[in-house]
């Protein structure tokens, strides 16, 4: 045993020696489009650094600059009309259905958009012609670097958002004494002014109308530039640096902005504050502040794949090339990036991360840049716990409070309903109207999905402090759900109605009742909640009337193809290819479809998901990522990885990876990069279906490896080595005790292990007790999976004790 911990050390060593050279994004060249530039965040502000000697160019974002103000957007002719829609449903008439919630359930608001600052422009005279050009993005400390030549004169620039200062640093140095000179200015599409105060150039912007909701934001942007030697002169509308040596930006930026309905903030009072704080540290100790608070998330989790010289070559020509199959480590530098914008993108106290993250240099982002939340603003937020980044969560919880708050208001005044209920879309002003039409709107499962993440977390954590302070968002959602639920008169399930299964229809309309995705949704919010309110001595009786509705809900079913029905008819087309999968929820994120206790809806999970394809939009192809290992078939999941690892270049229509590693949908959708992460991570741990399940989802391509820091449920961190693409042994730390069950492809060795019997007696392993599907008469007998054999052990733990084990025979 003591041999095999030195093993594993010496690996998890090697590992850190290796990430430290390849946990970098790098160029030979500037970047000219916006997704080659590279991004640094801490949470509330987001930087695009561009690289250009001659102009370059740090594009700006704060977090809380969206278009519009406070508002909603709930129509309450919508009640009214709900009868009415209803019985065109239920008759068949989706179409008129559809045409009335157009109609009636609107307003003119369909969400805010997320909006840029502009940018910092930094004019250098004379550095047009360069040589020895480099710049990079260090994942591993979250510092960008640019260098070059200007003739036998050597220029660094270097940049970071700090985490522990609240701004923007760059450091800007010339290898020769007093050879560095340039100006500083603004360019903004706000409506915006720029002055000079107090030593500083400052942009004061506002935040624009939009459909018919005038701009409540106002921004103010701060620059100032020391110099350790030479001149800084502040004009009216830029900075120049002369004959200096070391130069250090320093970039303040706040606004008005306090909560979703509240802007009576001081920006300009919070932008010095940053600033003048900012000012009083050191660069070096700023910068090593900045890359502790980093480094105390980002390196919990390593992840070795091997290397190859391939992984020496530019960060774009590795995503071209990856198709060749000798770069393996790109697919964990990917992983990593992942993990990187997800830190710089959502800290406790901020936002959290919309569809562009934090990123966007347009008044009119992509879809606004908003939450989408039929599938992309729950992506964001999958890799979060199992790759131990669980503070990263607490944004999306702070915004489930508010959403229950302003859903509680749509639920009564559009539905007549208890609880809160949110659509398809938000945004910061926390809008829950239906938005965009009625074919992609008309969703009200919004909230109730949103709230899964509330549930995981206590999975996760076990933190029943945590669960009772959320509960009254679970409750929110369940009884939302309580009270829309209706008889569907046909079958006499409790179905939701209207509603779609999101943006697909088997028909011209989407508008049905009960579709697969939905009966999920509220299986999962309704039992959840129940186990919930049972955990935390709360009311019986609300617990047993969960229960009941939980039992009224539509069993899952299996078509004439062999394949999980979207729909309460068998209306699948196996041709269909359509880039979102969402009856498939049941399988991932949820834990409803499990190969031992379901093998035919297992298989017919598998069936549809062969029918819809392996190529789809960038976020598609992260969530397929994620079924697939679910599916436990590695190989499948290796070959999503391979479609996404398509570079974005003319001619390649195909292509789902921008130059800087951003997905593409395309354009540029940030829930790609972290569905690939979560994805990642599940081919290499599972623990939703009542174990810790070792190396599920292993690619015979990872021969060889090693992960460390991952979360199974339970609170058990897992260090997983393998060889000859089988677990060789593993290193878990059970944070708060309990009982580990083990489950792998292979025998298992170590203390305390005993085989498993029965279901596992760890409460936070409870599984879901779902109904038997119904089969179609046009099939004799549901196809089943082949499986491989599994080891199951039990192993009884003490917080704070690490177990090892081994390959046994």
């Amino acid at each position: 045993m003591k041999r095999t911990c030195i093993s594993l050390f010496l690996t998890l060593f090697a590992v850190l020696l290796v990430q430290a050279d390849e946990l970098k994004l790098w160029y030979a060249q500037p970047a000219v489009k916006w997704v080659e530039a590279l991004p640094l965040g801490n949470s509330r502000l987001g930087v695009m650094v561009y690289g250009n000697p001659a102009h370059e160019e740090l594009q700006l974002n704060e977090e809380t600059v969206w278009g519009g103000g406070p508002h909603n957007n709930n129509q309450p002719n919508a009640l009214n009309a709900l009868p009415e829609v209803r019985r065109l449903v239920f008759e068949g008439r989706n179409e008129e259905a559809q045409q009335m919630i157009d109609e009636k359930f609107r307003t003119p608001q369909n969400g805010m958009p997320y909006q840029t600052i502009g940018s910092l422009m930094l004019h250098f005279d004379g550095h047009g012609e360069y040589t020895d050009y480099y710049r990079d993005l260090n994942i591993s400390n979250a510092v960008a670097t640019t260098r070059y030549k200007i003739g036998e004169v050597t220029y660094t620039r270097e940049i970071f958002t700090s985490f522990t200062d609240n701004v923007v640093i760059m450091r800007l140095s010339s290898d020769k004494k007093g050879a560095l000179s340039f100006s500083a200015d603004y360019k903004s599409p706000l409506e915006h002014t720029v002055k000079k105060k107090e030593g500083k150039l400052i942009l004061s912007g506002k935040g624009q109308e939009h459909e018919g909701i005038p701009g409540a934001i106002r921004v103010e942007t701060q620059t100032l530039i020391q110099a350790e030697d030479g001149k800084v002169a502040v004009e009216s509308d830029k900075i120049i640096v002369s004959n200096a040596t070391i130069a250090t930006i320093y970039i303040s930026s706040a606004t008005n902005f306090v909560n979703y309905n509240d802007v009576g903030g001081n920006e300009s009072k919070l932008a010095t504050a940053y600033m003048k704080a900012a000012l009083k540290n050191p660069y070096e100790k700023a910068k090593a502040d900045h890359i502790a608070y980093y480094d105390h998330q980002f390196s919990r989790v390593k992840l070795d794949l091997g290397t190859s010289d391939a992984a020496k070559e530019q960060t774009h020509l590795r995503v071209k090339n990856f198709r060749n199959g000798k770069d393996i480590s790109l697919a964990a530098l990917m992983f990593q990036y992942g993990r990187y914008l997800l830190i710089s993108s959502s800290q406790p106290g901020g936002q959290p991360a919309n569809l562009q993250g934090i990123w966007n240099h347009e008044l009119l982002a992509p879809w606004d840049g908003k939450y989408t939340i039929n599938i992309n603003t729950e992506m964001n937020y999958w890799p979060a716990e199992v790759t131990n980044l669980s503070e990263t969560h607490q944004p999306l919880f702070q915004m489930l409070k508010e959403l229950s708050r302003t859903g509680s208001k749509t639920a009564h005044d559009m539905y007549g309903c208890n609880g809160w209920v949110t659509h398809h879309n938000t945004d910061i002003w926390r809008s829950c109207g239906v938005v965009d039409g009625a074919y992609w709107g008309m969703w009200p499962n919004g909230g109730a999905w949103l709230a899964q993440h509330l549930w995981e977390h206590y999975l996760y954590t076990g933190d029943k402090k945590f669960l009772k302070e959320v509960y009254p968002i679970l409750k929110g959602a369940a009884d939302f759900f309580l009270d829309f639920l209706v008889e569907h008169p046909r079958y006499k399930w409790m179905v939701t109605c209207p509603s779609n299964s999101p943006e697909h229809g088997p028909g011209k309309s989407s508008i049905i009742a009960g579709c697969t995705m939905d009966n999920q949704i509220a299986f999962d919010i309704l039992t959840r909640t129940r186990e919930a309110c049972l955990i935390l001595g709360e009311d019986d009786t609300y617990a047993k009337k969960l229960e009941e509705m939980s039992k009224r809900l539509p069993p899952m079913q299996i078509g004439k193809y062999n394949q999980l029905q979207e729909w309460l008819e068998d209306l699948d087309d196996p041709a269909n290819d359509h880039r979102h999968v969402s009856h498939l929820y049941g399988l991932y994120p949820g834990n409803q479809i499990s190969p031992y206790r379901h093998p035919d809806l297992f298989q017919a999970v598998k069936n549809s998901l062969i029918y819809r394809g392996d190529m789809a939009t960038g976020w598609s192809i992260g969530w397929k990522i994620n079924l697939w290992a679910r599916l436990l078939d590695g190989n499948h999941a290796y070959k999503i990885i391979n479609n996404m690892l398509m570079l974005v270049e003319d001619g390649n229509d195909d292509g789902r990876t921008y130059p800087n590693l951003f997905d593409a949908h395309p354009p540029f959708q940030i829930d790609g990069n972290f569905g690939y992460t979560a994805g990642i991570a599940e081919m290499l741990l599972q623990s939703h279906d009542g174990a810790v399940h070792l190396l599920p989802a292993l690619p015979d391509t990872w021969r060889s490896g090693s992960i460390s820091g991952l979360m199974a449920r339970g609170g058990f961190e897992v260090a997983v080595k393998w060889d000859g693409v089988q677990l060789e042994q593993a290193e878990i730390k059970s944070r708060i005790g309990g009982n580990l069950r083990l489950r792998s492809y292979v025998p298992l060795k170590g203390e305390g292990l005993k085989e498993a019997k029965g279901e596992n007696p760890n409460p936070l392993y409870t599984q879901p007790d779902i109904k038997a599907p119904l089969v179609s008469e046009k099939i004799s007998t549901p196809q089943l999976p082949a499986l491989y054999r599994i080891y199951e052990y039990d192993v009884q733990t003490e917080a704070g004790k690490t177990y090892r084990f081994t390959r046994g025979s």
